[in-house]
């Protein structure tokens, strides 16, 4: 194990509950506890439970609060209502990607952005450079990361488990991407309570104090005892967010690639009425059209395919594998990969080179799996 790697309150919890622990964006993490098949299919057929206290959140307040998220942000977070989460990304100047990012409205000029783990550092430079940049002095900017724990429950079960921790809540009334203040979880006063995921599927995540995560950690964990709740790791995270076509920083989004090269387009408005950072690029590209494209594809010969493995046409090398392994709930031999746009359409064939050899594979219609949010 590396040195000097940070742990989220919950260590002691994935330690007991026989987690393997490995390195992930400069945190000791957990990757599983009983396997990643078995954990991925508990969240996909009954609920799982999530340490994402690794993730770092920054608040936002006052007059100039959303001046400065418009800035930085691609989406348009003015159209939020208090207690709405936008997905949205941070772009450099050229178009590509600082980070992926969720904009929490929390009140009047009160907002929250969520961001990465391995990106906390970097996105705090970034986003402070951007303030003083423009000038921006009416705000409260605030790195609240090291004070906030964070447990996420998923799976089809995770609201009839949480419903009886939170009385005072009616879950069925807490829409997809939205969010509550000041709830308490299992007699705990926590700051958030939300409903987004990374999953696929329905699911919560419960802000906290880091000293509150352990009691909710395990009042959850006896809440759903009998819906088959189990904790799950970084690997089931993993696959279960790849089939729902989910980017992950340092896999599908990077700063070598922009929103529109992988197929996130939805988050960026250029027409937002205020300017941002990389708007000008985005525009130009959009105009030109692109040169290459995030695709999913199936295998149609036997191999799996791997991160960093190279994409060829014809003996040439086109592109590269940004995520790919089997499918637990497929059962087929998938991954994301970048290619020129005329490889993009649906079934183009190409090859996949895995150790030295050329495998078969095709483009298929992501994503893979659909989720099944709360609507």
């Amino acid at each position: 194990m590396e040195e000097n790697l940070k742990r989220t309150p919950l260590f002691e919890m994935h330690l007991k509950h026989g987690a393997r622990m490995v390195p992930f964006g400069g945190w000791e993490m957990p990757v599983q506890y009983t396997g990643v098949i078995e954990e991925h299919k508990a969240v996909r057929e009954q609920a799982g439970l999530f340490d994402v206290s690794h993730m770092g959140e920054f608040e936002v307040k006052g007059p100039q609060a959303l001046d400065l998220i418009q800035l930085v942000s691609v989406n348009n977070a003015s159209k939020l209502a208090v207690g709405q989460i936008q997905y949205s990304l941070m772009c450099y100047e050229n178009g590509t990607v600082v980070d992926d990012i969720l904009v929490y409205r929390l009140g009047e000029n009160h907002y929250w952005l969520v961001v990465n783990a391995g990106n906390i550092d970097k996105d705090w430079d970034w986003i402070t450079y951007c303030k003083e940049r423009a000038g921006l002095t009416n705000l409260e900017l605030t790195n609240i990361s090291h004070e906030i724990g964070q447990v996420a429950i998923q799976g089809p079960l995770a609201a009839k488990i949480l419903q009886p921790l939170v009385p005072n809540v009616v879950l069925d009334e807490l829409k997809f991407y939205w969010a509550k203040t000041g709830v308490s979880v299992a007699g705990i006063r926590v700051p958030v309570l939300s409903r987004t995921g990374y999953t696929g599927e329905d699911g919560f995540e419960i802000y906290c104090k880091q000293e509150d995560a352990v009691a909710i950690w395990e009042a959850l964990l006896e809440a759903g005892e009998d819906d088959g709740l189990v904790p799950a790791g970084l690997g089931a995270r993993d696959t279960l967010r790849f089939e729902a076509k989910l980017p992950l920083y340092g896999h599908e989004i990077n700063d070598l690639v922009t929103p529109l090269e992988a197929g996130l387009g939805f988050a960026v408005k250029l027409k937002k009425g205020t300017d941002f950072i990389g708007r000008a690029a985005l525009e130009a590209q959009k105009a030109n059209g692109l040169e290459k494209k995030l695709v999913g594809f199936e295998m149609i010969d036997r191999g799996i395919p791997r991160q960093g493995y190279e994409i060829a046409k014809d003996g040439t090398v086109v592109g590269s594998v940004t995520t790919g392994t089997m499918s637990p709930t497929l059962g087929k031999n998938i991954g994301l990969g970048y290619v020129p746009v005329a490889l993009s359409e649906l079934g183009t064939e190409f090859d996949v080179i895995i150790r030295g050899k050329a495998v078969k594979a095709k483009v298929v219609e992501t994503p893979f799996y659909q989720p099944r949010y709360y609507r």
